[in-house]
């Protein structure tokens, strides 16, 4: 009866032991997963306020530069001039929205490295074949 009881106990104790572990390594996960929220939501934010003074700054620049030359061919070549500028300005959005595309491709996964401790556990965890 003792042996049954020791051996019992045993298992209960790695069972918890086991059980403890678990869940200490979903803490760290959880933890790590925490970081990289907080990380991207701060670079989510620079990236809006780097966007915004771009596009701020920029649209005034265009537009004080259009109305300038605008001015300066009014009596001869208005039309023309205007239809030059929306060309250079639609021409301008495509190859801006380009690399945009290209630089988000470029980025790195959201959250890689907690996918990445996750598979690891997941090899760790798997009997081997």
């Amino acid at each position: 009866m003792e042996t049954t009881t020791s051996s019992s106990r045993g298992f209960i104790s790695s069972f918890a032991n086991l059980c403890a572990g678990l869940i200490a390594t979903a803490e760290d996960r959880l933890k790590l997963l925490s970081v990289e929220l907080h990380e991207e939501k701060i670079r989510l934010i620079q990236i809006g306020i780097w966007i915004s003074a771009a596009v701020f700054t920029g649209m005034m620049a265009v537009a004080f530069a259009s109305l300038t030359v605008v001015f300066l061919f009014w009596e001869s070549a208005r039309v023309l001039v205007l239809g030059g500028f929306a060309l250079f300005y639609t021409l301008a959005v495509v190859a801006i929205i380009v690399l945009f595309r290209r630089h988000l491709a470029s980025q790195p996964k959201p959250f890689a490295a907690t996918l990445e401790e996750l598979k690891e556990d997941r090899t760790c965890i798997q009997p081997e074949n």
